[in-house]
């Protein structure tokens, strides 16, 4: 019994999955170790409410998921009143494995020295959502920010500017050594 548990646990470490850009998932690459979603920055406490309210950012809802291949995402939803609404995660999905799948207007840059890449994954509303991932260790903090253009707040807005403008405000809340 103790083999098979072994080798239960073995297989659930090893991942096996196709990286296939056409798709529009984060897939990790055909054979990779994943480890969890990084825990040394918790998106849900750790923000500190000055980042919050400079956004006006309200009605936190947890937000944690499991993906294809051990992919996982770790964070909370947050809303302006009116306004845009933002998915803040820690995810062990990497800069480098968001810029292999080649996903629409894939920018790359730097926040806070640290590698990060936008994107528009939804081709169906890409001026509406913008997903954020910027470089920690294990993995990314992502944020996908939604903008519907309903919004009287924020609709007429660029979402990737906003994007960036909210997780450059989060970047600067990361410990060191994130």
């Amino acid at each position: 019994m103790r083999l098979g548990t072994a080798a239960l646990a073995a297989l659930t470490v090893f991942v096996i999955a196709g990286c296939d850009s056409s798709d529009g998932s984060d897939s990790p690459p055909a054979t990779t170790t994943l480890a969890g979603a990084p825990t040394a920055f918790d998106p849900c406490s750790d923000i500190p409410q000055s980042v919050l309210d400079s956004e006006s950012l309200r009605a936190k809802t947890k937000n944690d998921n499991n993906g294809a291949g051990g992919l996982q995402w770790r964070g909370c939803v947050w809303s302006q009143v009116d306004g845009y609404s933002a998915t803040i995660a820690t995810t062990n999905v990497t800069v480098e494995m968001v810029r292999a799948n080649n996903f629409p207007d894939a920018r790359d840059f730097t926040l806070g020295g640290r590698p990060a890449i936008s994107t528009r994954k939804d081709t169906e509303r890409p001026a509406e959502q913008c997903n954020v991932n910027v470089q920690i260790s294990g993995g990314s903090l992502e944020i996908l920010l939604t903008n519907p253009s309903s919004r009287k707040k924020t609709g007429s807005l660029d979402s990737c500017a906003l994007a960036t403008t909210l997780t450059e405000k989060v970047v600067g809340a990361l410990p060191a050594g994130v």
